[in-house]
């Protein structure tokens, strides 16, 4: 549960740094390129409160336990519904604080499709840090997570791989040597997917790619799916593990969906850095988090 805090504190950073910057383009890419801090508070937004929802569940039962996670994201839904949900989450969440069982709201969205969004993906970093070093464990919580709002396959295919990525990053931060890198490790355990195949193409880039590049080829959750939002993700969190501050940055750059974007660096990033890297300054200009565990 000390990985799991960690992690949520540069989760909840990384949403709230980011959604500072959702002004128009021009604007938020001069402030970032200047370096110049939003002015405070950050506010967070259901990017935190629904990865908080995880790591209770993941404190009280040791497992994601579905049943327990719906109700706990209901619970906080209600207290807090203007935290910026999607509409397809607002209305699934109304739907299960009013008692409505999570597969059947879940799996109701978008024609009966379910959500391939990236809302499953921007809360599962806590999954890996609770169970990295067991990547098995990891895929079957991190699905599980998603499933409670995300029925289709994409929506947990994401969930899936940033919780990979996030096990992988707290054993680095905890000094061990995994035998592969970021990417090999999330695409060995993945299935297939359209989104495992963007990872992929993330992972193929040339080391010189600059970030607008980047956000170019794979989305940077301009489609708010989980097929254009973690390759992206996944790509910066890569590229700047030492480095937290630095990894807002970058990420923020690329645009798009970024408080989404920032919150899945953040959380991964927060795992591997040095545990001095997440910056006093930053943590003071965020809202207070509430209290859980």
């Amino acid at each position: 549960m000390q990985r799991v805090r960690r992690c949520v504190d540069g989760l909840s950073l990384g949403d709230a740094f980011g959604e500072r910057f959702f002004v128009p383009p021009g604007e938020a890419v001069a402030a970032i390129l200047r370096r110049e801090l939003p002015s405070a508070p950050w506010r967070y937004t259901d990017d935190t409160v629904m990865a908080i929802a995880i790591a209770e569940v993941l404190d009280r039962f040791g497992a994601v336990i579905p049943d327990h996670l719906a109700r706990a994201f209901a619970s906080r839904f209600t207290a807090e519904p203007d935290r910026g949900y999607g509409g397809g989450a607002f209305t699934l969440l109304r739907s299960l604080a009013l008692g409505a069982p999570w597969a059947e709201a879940a799996a109701a969205l978008f024609d009966g499709q379910g959500s391939m969004g990236n809302g499953g993906a921007m809360r599962a970093a806590p999954v890996g840090a609770y169970f990295a070093g067991d990547p098995e464990a990891i895929v079957a919580h991190a699905q599980r997570s998603a499933a409670v709002t995300h029925a289709h396959p994409e929506g947990q295919a994401g969930a899936v791989a940033v919780a990979l990525a996030a096990g992988w990053a707290a054993l680095v931060g905890a000094g061990a040597r995994p035998t592969a890198g970021l990417f090999e490790h999330v695409l060995s355990a993945m299935t297939t997917s359209r989104t495992r195949d963007r990872i992929a193409e993330a992972a193929r880039l040339a080391p010189e790619t600059r970030v607008d590049e980047a956000a170019a080829a794979l989305g940077s959750g301009q489609q708010v799916l989980a097929e254009d939002t973690v390759p992206f993700a996944l790509w910066a969190a890569s590229r700047h593990l030492d480095d937290f501050e630095e990894a807002m940055w970058a990420t923020a750059l690329g645009l798009g969906d970024r408080d989404t974007t920032c919150a899945i660096v953040g959380g991964i990033v927060a795992l591997a850095a040095p545990t001095a890297a997440l910056p006093a300054r930053w943590i003071a200009a965020r809202e207070p988090l509430p209290s859980w565990g």
